[in-house]
């Protein structure tokens, strides 16, 4: 019996809205295997294809991993989770929701801090004046740190953000945070502002693809089958071939 092509998707939230809606448009019918609650289904009318119900970060991590074949997850996740993104994962479709930028925000009191060039001054000046040095909180740890060392910043530590990011610099748990932002809005209340050239990522949630999983002909005529139905006038073609070579 041939392997499913395993697609994972959203399990809840606005991204499983969003998801159902655009597989719907394309006539694709999801349905959930077993009990109501069952984390496996399938798409109708479509062979050998298995539905994964996941967190986005999930979905990342098990691309990563190459356990799923195919994912919908938010860019800045694929960044974040997979190492080597660029050679492990193909993005294969903007979906054209899930929309967040992956921001660098200071206190407004900050006045002085206005660039990444701005905030290399403080980092190098702060542990003279505070002795400790500057922190940052996030849950982008590795989105952060390639972007603080394209900057030149090297004397900060990062404060793993297990809740809400924005409200560590006012409880004193961190001086400025990486966190994402739609609107902007619940930075401001909270008193940051983000930096002129601080926008590090425009996310939006993608199609993507596990170069790493294991691609056999029955993936990859369900893959071209699904593709053809979600975007019908773009061709394939190089991304199956990459596909259909071996991992590595």
């Amino acid at each position: 019996m041939t392997a499913p092509l395993v697609v994972a998707i959203p399990s809840k939230g606005r991204l499983q809205k969003d998801s159902a809606a655009l597989f719907a448009r394309a006539g694709l019918e999801v349905a959930q295997q077993g009990a109501e609650r069952s984390y496996r289904g399938v798409i109708a009318g479509i062979d050998d294809v298995e539905i994964a119900f996941l967190s986005a970060p999930e979905i990342a991590r098990e691309i990563g991993a190459g356990a799923v074949h195919l994912g919908i997850t938010g860019r800045d996740q694929v960044e974040e989770s997979v190492p080597d993104f660029a050679t492990r994962t193909d993005l294969v479709l903007p979906l054209g929701f899930g929309h967040c930028d992956v921001v660098v925000a200071v206190p407004e009191a900050w006045i002085d801090v206005v660039t990444m060039e701005d905030l290399d001054d403080v980092a190098a000046g702060f542990r003279p004046r505070h002795g400790r040095r500057l922190t940052v909180a996030t849950k982008y740890i590795t989105i952060t740190r390639r972007f603080f060392a394209g900057h030149g910043i090297a004397d900060y530590r990062i404060v793993e953000s297990l809740g809400a990011t924005e409200g560590a610099p006012a409880t004193g748990a961190a001086d400025l945070i990486v966190d994402i932002t739609s609107t902007g809005a619940t930075l401001r209340d909270n008193g940051l502002k983000i930096l002129a050239d601080g926008v590090i990522l425009k996310s939006e949630a993608h199609l993507v693809a596990s170069r790493d999983a294991d691609w056999g002909a029955g993936q990859l005529v369900a893959l071209q089958t699904m593709l053809g139905r979600l975007a019908p006038k773009r061709s394939f073609r190089a991304l199956l071939g990459r596909l259909g070579k071996p991992a590595g």
